[in-house]
């Protein structure tokens, strides 16, 4: 998994039109809809801590997870300017532990499609079940198959301001479902006024749906919903991003 060791540097620049606040919003109401009401949140590719930070913010008890210890340096001057304690760990969320258990388990900005193989995902869902409360949920979002194949595959993306410039080229292998972000991009040296250049690869796979209801219900989580993005509406077929939520079903329950 890609660690983001260079692109942590404007990670929030070119970030900075994804809808945190409106994921957030929808985020409570899957809690009103499923009837909890979450103290302790502990967030699996927290990266910059966009999404760690805001609930924070809301009095939430909070820890965040990340592979990329670059990003995890970025959440912290967050958490210090804001006043607050959270707790970030430095892991690979297929290996990943907690002191103890938690009520929610976030997984956003399709840092699940970044689990290239359905063993390693297994391993997630194992352990998002292990550090659960009774009855906890699991709420995370997929990049699907379809915005792989149809809106990004064989695409290039480019951005620019006045310190830092980007491309973002795409290569979509239908047969194995995985799409390569080949990154390539510029940082200005304040110091020097010069421009250092960058280069990253990134790999996210596409699963179907029926594949991940698999994986949760073998993982020992019972599969809740799953459903367009910022909706209660059933996937489309032209959807870009879902959101699949998940349950534990009860600590010492023998149907595991």
């Amino acid at each position: 998994m890609s660690a983001y060791e260079n692109f942590s540097k404007v990670y929030d620049k070119f970030m900075e039109d994804t809808p945190y606040d409106k994921w957030i919003e929808y985020i409570k109401k899957i809690w009103d809809k499923f009837l909890l009401s979450p103290k302790m949140i502990a967030e699996l590719g927290c990266g910059t801590g966009n999404i760690t930070q805001r609930l924070s913010d809301m009095g939430y008890d909070m820890i965040g997870i990340d592979c990329s210890e670059n990003m995890l340096c970025i959440a912290r001057e967050k958490m210090t300017a804001a006043g607050k304690e959270i707790l970030y760990l430095n892991q690979d969320m297929r290996e990943f532990e907690l002191y103890g258990t938690v009520d929610c388990v976030l997984s956003l900005c399709d840092s699940i499609n970044y689990i290239l193989e359905e063993e390693d995902l297994l391993k997630v869902f194992k352990l998002v079940n292990n550090y659960l409360e009774p009855k906890g949920l699991f709420i995370f979002d997929l990049n699907t198959i379809y915005k792989f194949k149809n809106i990004l595959a064989q695409n290039s993306f480019s951005q620019s301001d006045e310190n830092s410039a980007y491309t973002w080229e795409n290569y979509f292998d239908e047969d194995n479902c995985i799409n390569e972000y080949y990154t390539n991009f510029f940082i200005k040296d304040n110091k020097t006024g010069l421009y250092e250049r960058f280069e990253e690869e990134h790999y996210e796979k596409g699963y179907k749906i029926e594949i991940i209801k698999n994986i949760i219900t073998k993982s020992g989580l019972e599969f809740i919903g799953v459903y367009d993005e910022l909706t209660f509406s059933p996937p489309k077929k032209e959807s870009e991003r879902v959101f699949f939520i998940a349950r534990e079903k009860g600590k010492g329950n023998t149907d595991k």
